[in-house]
């Protein structure tokens, strides 16, 4: 039997969702209870949501989620939808507004909670990772992290704010206008990055990687150059193209340690970088080049709540096109031809439809 909201609206009690079901590669459609609604949360009704790469690896079931992740569980924490139920305790959002949500869930009364940064909360709770996600019909999630959507943002890029928030995060930790900046790693972050630091004022950005349909998509975004070592170009030859003796700004977006490395032997000195990928364990780095060109290494994670999201959606609303990252749509039954894309990494994003 369906349950009834005061809010007149008939929910049943199951729902379909995309399930981690075992401790293994895959991923599994099956109906489950709907979520519970507390006297915080707001329930959504998601129309669309996006594979991360965080889902990828789940999927696979790789190290990273063996040690991070704890089966059976709801996947996905890219989303948009609409809102279906309050619970009695919520006080500005409202049913039928148009919402995605911050998919980090702070304590607030931690040290760096009470300090501003709840980016790097002492409790976090991740959406589709450490609780139920976003790839099922409904989520529950508390009122403080929904985020009420303006109408001209599209639906799809209202699925991907979640990482177009850790492209803004990383992009914007160093001043950028009129500066000379080297991104490496041309996936669905990097690329956006490109974008946002066109949209900021660089004067040049270079992009590296070794797939070209993804260099492709960051030249769409705005880079001035990209380089692709698998066909022998450099770094350094893009520099000479330029007339440039160093790079300004870097954000590492691969976690490839040669990546990394070569990023550091061609910054300028006195340079900033901001890492996001992340570097395997064993990575050995050259420290002089550190220490004696006087660079600064700031290490990236999630978003800056809520500093972050007022940037995303003032560049959204400024005209900043994200269409170029997403190239394949796929209904949430077809969900492992979307996986299968991921696996490929023959894509941009992807995202499933209700």
């Amino acid at each position: 039997m369906p349950r009834a909201y005061a809010c007149g609206i008939l929910i049943a009690e199951q729902m379909k969702a995309l399930v981690k079901r075992y401790p293994e590669y895959g991923i599994w459609m099956e109906d489950v209870p709907m979520p519970e609604v507390g006297l915080n949360d707001v329930l959504i009704k998601v129309t669309k949501a996006a594979i991360c790469g965080t889902d990828l690896h789940m999927y696979k079931w790789d190290k990273w989620s063996q040690t991070h992740c704890k089966p059976p569980y709801i996947q996905g924490h890219e989303f948009v939808g609409v809102v279906a139920e309050v619970g009695p305790g919520v006080r500005y959002v409202k049913v039928g507004d148009r919402v995605t949500a911050e998919g980090h869930i702070v304590c607030g009364h931690c040290r760096n909670c009470r300090r501003g940064m709840g980016h790097v909360c002492e409790n976090t709770l991740s959406v589709g990772i450490t609780r139920d996600g976003a790839f099922a019909e409904y989520v529950s999630i508390p009122e403080s992290n929904v985020v009420q959507l303006r109408p001209e943002i599209p639906d799809d890029f209202a699925a991907i704010m979640d990482p177009f928030g850790n492209a803004t995060h990383t992009a914007l930790a160093f001043p950028l206008l009129g500066e000379d900046v080297l991104i490496t790693g041309a996936g669905l972050i990097g690329t956006m990055a490109a974008g946002i630091c066109r949209y900021a004022g660089a004067k040049h950005v270079v992009v590296t990687d070794i797939n070209e349909l993804r260099l492709d998509i960051a030249k769409k975004m705005g880079a001035t150059l990209t380089v692709n070592g698998a066909k022998g170009e450099t770094v350094q030859g893009a520099m000479e193209q330029l007339g440039i003796r160093g790079f300004d700004v870097g954000l590492e977006m691969s976690g490839a340690p040669s990546a990394f490395n070569d990023m550091i032997e061609h910054m300028y000195k006195g340079a900033n970088i901001a890492q996001l990928g992340i570097l395997p364990e064993n990575t050995q780095v050259n420290w002089s080049d550190i220490i004696f060109n006087a660079l600064t290494i700031k290490g990236i994670t999630g978003r800056r709540m809520w500093e972050t999201w007022y940037q995303m959606e003032q560049m959204l609303l400024g005209g900043l096109d994200l269409s170029p990252v997403i190239t394949h749509h796929f209904k949430f039954d077809d969900f492992q031809k979307g996986f299968d894309v991921m696996v490929s990494g023959q894509c941009g994003k992807v995202i499933l439809e209700w």
